[in-house]
């Protein structure tokens, strides 16, 4: 997400739902079948331009996507064991670091100097990449795997630039999205459905995270601790809730726009705060991105059924690239 144009920015819009989900869904929903993935595929990059004028993370975002897209031209001669699909994998990690790395590395190099020369701002960060290139990750390496279908080069695009979860999830999967894209017709169950996720996740975010919010703000952690350790408990509380309802309620409003074109993504959190062990919390948070991470992370490093020193060190390893993901100011 960049930095200053986040993604409250957007699913709180009015622009959001009046310029982009509604029209998109209507003319998905009158387009022949044939046609619909270029729907998709063609709003996004509306939508991409539209939040992406505040600066270059649109320059940067439609690079990364201009890349992909040779990967797209080819995805339907792709073969298991192919090449061109690590290579694939291989490019999606570098452009991750690189955006979201490189005013921390180059600090790095100039940390006596006054000012970094080389200082991207933080409007340079492509919109949603660390979303879609994780997805285009999934994409690349079953295909190397050979565990799912090329399909073809419109319904790779829609499923990489479905505009709903690009800038925030949850992270889909190629093989649940193609099915579902394909035998997409939205009922009257899925727009009410849709509606009431849009309108939870907006009560969520608006009533309960901003209000969280505006709480932490004004109190610093550090300063509780100095002035009275009893406020502390209430500080952390008061966090925990607002980034949970911060997230969920996002996840809340992605889903609800899917459904409205007729499509289920993955739920993203199912009430982690109410698990017995922190194990089923991190379960149940941000449940797209956790298994995202154990199945192309932990597995291919050998999972839990090796030792326990190397169960231990995959597990390491798997919080790592967790925390690369996120960023180095998260």
């Amino acid at each position: 997400m960049s930095v200053l144009f986040p993604t409250a920015m957007i699913f709180n819009t009015f622009s959001y739902y009046v310029l982009f989900l509604l029209p998109a869904a209507g003319l998905f929903k009158l387009a022949p079948i044939g046609w619909r993935p270029w729907v998709l595929t063609l709003s996004a990059c509306f939508f991409y331009l539209y939040f992406s004028m505040h600066g270059f993370g649109g320059v940067a975002g439609a690079f990364c996507l201009s890349i992909f897209l040779w990967e797209s031209l080819f995805s339907r001669l792709y073969r298991p064991a192919a090449l061109v699909c690590l290579v694939g994998v291989a490019q999606s990690v570098v452009l991750l670091v690189v955006f979201k790395y490189w005013n921390y590395l180059t600090g790095l190099v100039w940390s006596g100097a006054l000012s970094n020369p080389w200082h991207w701002s933080g409007a340079f960060l492509p919109l949603g990449i660390s979303f879609f290139t994780f997805e285009f990750i999934h994409y690349a390496f079953d295909r190397y795997r050979g565990k799912t279908s090329a399909g073809t080069v419109s319904e790779y695009l829609a499923f990489i630039m479905f505009f709903p979860t690009m800038v925030a999830g949850p992270i889909k999967r190629y093989e649940d999205f193609l099915p579902k894209l394909r035998a997409a017709e939205a009922t009257l169950a899925d727009l009410q459905v849709g509606v009431t996720r849009i309108l939870v996740g907006l009560v969520k975010k608006f009533a309960i995270a901003d209000l969280m919010t505006a709480f932490t703000n004004h109190l610093n952690a550090a300063d509780i601790v100095r002035a009275d350790r009893r406020v502390l408990p209430v500080w952390l509380l008061a966090y925990g809730i607002k980034i949970y309802f911060d997230f969920a309620g996002y996840s809340d409003i992605a889903i609800g726009s899917a459904r409205l074109f007729g499509i289920r993504v993955p739920e993203n959190f199912d009430w982690p705060y109410f698990r017995a062990n922190i194990s089923d919390f991190w379960r149940n948070w941000h449940i797209s991105l956790s298994q995202w991470l154990f199945d192309y992370v932990f597995i291919p490093l050998g999972g839990s059924r090796v030792t326990r020193l190397r169960n231990y060190s995959n597990l390491i390893v798997t919080m790592l690239v967790s925390g690369v993901w996120h960023g180095a100011g998260t």
